[in-house]
């Protein structure tokens, strides 16, 4: 039996036997993503909403700058995060550099951009369609907006599933800020990072196995969540 078919079985006992290792590291990285997503999506969706709603001086460079800010950098972003909470940074007193809120706080900020870039084209073409029946009815920006996120709930729970999948792919960013530290700040991606450079293939390879389990999960949830919504106006 090669190297590499050994460490497909060892991988396989780890899942199978719910390795303790594994499931802390499997466990954190869904606590930070998770946590990550809910915030973002509470400040995304409103944003994009009453973005996609208002006529007012700067849109269409706010419009911009949210779509440009989809491709932003992971390292720069940790980068920054660092730099703001490190102790010479305006937020060292929090004390939270190298834990999971650090990791938190830059997965939010990296798909923050995404929920409110994306919630607002997808609200926006429900205004275009649904605006003069909302102002005959006399609702306000404030009412058309919430009105039309109940409306495009099933298109925007797929953006918030890609922005979950998105976080929890991530490396770059919580590397930085959450240090890579065994035990506390280790998640999915970093550990996959870390072992297959020490060479500790079962563990890296349980952690893929299951990192490729939960994108493939998320996409099923997209498509489903997207035939059910054409069921629903079909």
């Amino acid at each position: 039996m090669s190297e590499i078919t050994q460490a497909f079985a060892a991988a396989a006992a780890m899942i199978a036997g719910l390795d303790a290792k594994l499931v802390e590291i499997v466990t954190l990285s869904l606590r930070v993503s998770l946590a990550a997503v809910l915030i973002a999506s509470v400040i995304g969706l409103p944003l994009g909403a009453a973005v996609a709603v208002n006529r007012f001086a700067g849109r269409r460079p706010l419009i911009v700058v949210l779509n440009a800010l989809m491709g932003l950098p992971p390292v720069v972003v940790g980068l920054v995060v660092y730099l703001m909470l490190s102790r010479a940074g305006p937020l060292g007193e929090l004390g939270i550099l190298f834990t999971p809120a650090a990791m938190v706080v830059a997965q939010t900020i990296l798909i923050l951009p995404i929920v409110a870039a994306l919630s607002r084209q997808v609200v926006e073409d429900a205004w275009e369609e649904y605006r003069e029946q909302l102002r005959s009815l006399g609702a306000g920006p404030a009412q058309s907006a919430v009105t039309l996120l109940w409306d495009t709930r099933y298109s925007l729970v797929t953006i918030v599933l890609a922005g979950f999948g998105r976080a929890a792919a991530e490396v770059g960013a919580v590397m930085i800020v959450g240090g890579n530290i065994d035990g506390v700040t280790r998640v999915m991606t970093t550990a996959i990072a870390l072992e297959t450079s020490k060479g500790d293939l079962p563990l890296a390879l349980g952690l893929g196995v299951i990192l490729l389990a939960l994108v493939l999960a998320l996409n099923a949830a997209a498509y489903w969540v997207k035939e059910a919504a054409q069921r629903r106006l079909g």
